[in-house]
């Protein structure tokens, strides 16, 4: 499973209301309450015009099988669950992931294996790009920001996670749509792209924590 709410569809904290309407149709996967500021750390991904090319060429194949699919605006790789944060929890939270992620490097990963995922809850599935190359230092940073969860008493990421980029969503469970020949095809795409090899290398530079309408930025060395 994925994390139901990522970077970008987070109202800000003052904000309340449930109204999916203004959020794509979008339901949270808990419900709003003043205080609590929704939290998510990752690793974003910047993307150029060549991995744009790419995504509209998924895109445009995926939508012959679902025809209401929607490219993903922000591209990142989740190392946490989306979590709920106290306001007065932010500073000490962020301290200690600071404290825990100040010794790692940067390092590449390869993400180039098409994959469909959905939500917990089933209300949203999303077509992503699986990392089948640098799994070792991704568990090695998941394992640091655990520490810090567990010591505020929140949820862990998931057990034996599918590290990946999600490209693109589109709401209700559409998995038995785009697995199968929709699979394939998606694929073969990303294989037979021009430089697919060298564009889906990926360095990650900085660790990002969002909490509410903050962001938190953690380079690493």
């Amino acid at each position: 499973p994925v994390p139901a709410d990522l970077p970008g569809d987070e109202e800000p904290e003052e904000a309340a209301g449930e109204d999916s309407s203004r959020h794509g149709g979008r339901v949270r996967a808990f419900p709003h309450q003043r205080g609590n500021w929704a939290t998510h750390v990752y690793l974003p991904y910047g993307v150029g015009e060549e991995f744009l090319e790419l995504l509209e060429l998924l895109v445009s194949r995926a939508r012959t099988y679902v025809g209401s699919l929607w490219a993903m605006e922000e591209f990142h790789l989740s190392l946490s669950q989306c979590v709920v944060l106290r306001y007065h929890w932010i500073d000490p939270f962020v301290r200690s992931l600071k404290e825990r992620l100040a010794p790692f490097h940067r390092f590449f990963c390869v993400a180039d294996q098409v994959k469909v995922y959905t939500n917990e809850n089933k209300t949203r599935t999303f077509i992503g790009l699986e990392v089948s190359a640098g799994h070792f230092q991704l568990l090695e940073l998941v394992s640091e920001v655990d520490r810090v969860l567990e010591e505020f008493g929140l949820p862990t990421f998931y057990k034996n996670p599918s590290f990946h980029i999600s490209l693109a969503w589109c709401l209700g469970d559409m998995s038995g749509r785009l697995e199968g020949q929709c699979l394939k095809e998606l694929q073969d795409i990303v294989d037979g792209f021009e430089d697919s090899a060298l564009l889906l290398r990926v360095q990650w530079e900085q660790i990002r924590c969002k909490s509410g309408n903050k962001y938190f930025s953690f380079p690493l060395r």
